[in-house]
């Protein structure tokens, strides 16, 4: 993929958009364009509409293109209205196109079986972020894209990120709570201790989801941790 960050691809979009380098929002779409009706009987608009706009951001990404207003409305179908009424800017678009395949974790176990539960769901996640879900290539997109945009960066974590954290999180105070965990933990510390090591394969030494050998790494360095946050 080209090195062009979203900023700069804002930068971009076409003075017919009328609209701002950050913001959709800016712009009066005309009557004409909009074609926000073009959908299914039955079918929610609104459903309909996102999910033409996120995947025909997702396909302008996986083309190495840059995301502009103009090549969403031309991939997606829909008005520049119907765009702007949904997103407000670009980088929050990319940032939610970024995050499709991606689930939050569901309430993870008792207190008693809490390291089996985490451990498991952990190892299982990872799995699960295959070439169907959430490919590689997408995967290793999203690390260029947001670490050459700091703010995309941090729309990102804060819209998806963050929200996505907070079961495990909880399950962490749970284990406080009922003695199991270190009553002096940092809960955000741990799970940033716990994401690391999965990151670290992935970025650093550029292993792949299914890789074998890396996903005993990181088995064996949530064992580590894990020993670190008993009480």
């Amino acid at each position: 993929m080209t090195t062009t960050a979203p900023a700069s691809a804002l930068a971009s979009i076409e003075t017919d958009a009328s609209a701002s380098a950050r913001s959709c929002g800016s712009a009066a779409p005309s009557a004409s364009a909009d074609l926000d009706t073009r959908r299914g009987p039955g079918r929610p608009r609104t459903e309909e509409l996102d999910g033409q706009i996120l995947a025909a951001t997702l396909a302008i990404i996986d083309a190495d293109e840059a995301v502009t207003v103009s090549r969403v409305v031309e991939r997606s179908g829909v008005s520049r209205a119907a765009l702007y009424r949904r997103w407000p800017s670009m980088t929050l678009l990319i940032a939610a196109a970024l995050d499709v395949g991606r689930t939050i974790p569901p309430t993870l176990g008792k207190p008693g079986d809490l390291r089996d539960s985490i451990v498991d769901f952990l190892m299982g996640a990872s799995a699960d972020l295959d070439e169907t879900s959430y490919p590689d290539q997408r995967f290793r997109q999203r690390i260029r894209l947001v670490m050459s945009d700091r703010e995309l960066q941090q729309a990102y974590w804060e819209s998806h990120v963050s929200v996505r954290r907070r079961p495990i999180e909880n399950a962490l105070r749970a284990g406080i709570a009922e003695g199991s965990l270190r009553a002096d933990l940092d809960v955000e510390a741990c799970f940033d201790l716990i994401a690391g090591i999965f990151y670290y394969q992935l970025v650093v030494r550029g292993c792949r989801f299914d890789d074998p050998a890396a996903r005993a790494r990181c088995r064996a360095g949530l064992e580590v941790a894990w020993r670190g946050m008993e009480a």
